[in-house]
């Protein structure tokens, strides 16, 4: 692609549309522009709600891979990429996964979280490479992350993770994207043009992080992960969370301190074992058993549990 036929693509995007109404806003008084960006990211959720049907269906698709023993790799250029490393490295304390159950690729690799590596997001070959280090399997899935939805490694991404059998995610801001069409789910939230011209850390970004939340957290869900809003998977690797395990046991069970403080020790710091020990009164040895028969969800476990 020469520059003039990048710069003709670029000006057809909605991420990357001039609005000529703002090009005094460098003269406006800081609070005039803040109001202005905070007018601007209250349309994000509605953008986000249109498409609320694809990202469900999605969800459902990944849930089901994952529950098989697959796993979530994000793969994104730029803020795209961070967003989605960020997601990635959210899901282990929060729901206790493997590290290596959900994944960010950003292109350029580490280095690209804090800096700009040249010509990484224009390489769809680098994203093959990033994917086949993975020794990806029909069970796992790749979700494309980009503003523009044309970005060479994630589109490279997914029709290489596409080709080899794997569930494919596009998710962009602007409609009819290559992204979107090179992937079986697409989800395109287009929420207009920046209030700073093309700079799709903003709106786009925020859009992209609501959806990647809904990705990790309801699929999450879906794999027993939570036991109604509680994190009963939580990682206890702070006094935080140690503090927030014990908080959560309480709201599952309404026993006091030192019955907690039991269960805890007993089931090794596992909220959801703790939980099933409490309110099944089995030991911790029984609670591990029932739920790794009812494969990690607390609610069929306690239904398992002797009476």
């Amino acid at each position: 692609m020469t520059s003039q036929d990048l710069r003709t693509e670029l000006a057809s995007l909605t991420t990357e549309a001039f609005r000529p109404e703002l090009s005094d806003i460098d003269q406006l008084p800081t609070l005039d522009i803040a109001r202005l960006m905070n007018g601007e990211d209250t349309g994000v959720p509605a953008a986000v709600a249109a498409q609320l049907p694809r990202i469900a269906a999605a969800i459902d698709a990944v849930a089901e891979r994952m529950a098989r023993g697959g796993r979530l790799v994000y793969a994104g250029a730029g803020t795209a990429g961070r967003l989605g490393v960020l997601d990635a490295s959210e899901c282990p304390p929060t729901f206790n996964t493997d590290p290596a159950q959900v994944v960010g690729l950003i292109a350029g690799g580490p280095e690209a979280m804090v800096t700009s590596v040249e010509g990484a997001e224009d390489s769809g070959e680098l994203a093959r490479e990033d994917l086949d280090a993975l020794k990806l399997t029909p069970e796992d899935t790749v979700v494309g992350v980009s503003a523009s939805g044309r970005t060479p490694y994630a589109v490279g991404a997914v029709a290489h993770a596409r080709a080899l059998g794997a569930l494919t995610v596009g998710l962009a801001c602007n409609e009819h994207s290559a992204l979107g069409a090179a992937a079986e789910h697409a989800i395109e939230v287009v929420v207009g043009p920046e209030l700073i011209t093309g700079s799709t850390r903003l709106k786009a970004g925020t859009a992209q992080k609501l959806v990647l939340n809904m990705l990790s957290t309801i699929t999450m869900i879906r794999l027993g992960k939570t036991y109604g809003n509680l994190m009963v998977d939580v990682r206890a690797s702070n006094a935080k969370l140690r503090a927030r395990s014990h908080r959560i046991v309480s709201l599952a069970t309404g026993a006091d301190d030192t019955e907690i403080e039991k269960a805890l020790t007993e089931t090794g710091g596992e909220v959801k074992h703790a939980i099933l020990a409490l309110l099944a009164g089995v030991d911790g040895p029984t609670a591990a058993r029932l739920l790794e028969e009812s494969g990690g969800h607390l609610r069929a476990a306690l239904a398992h549990a002797p009476r």
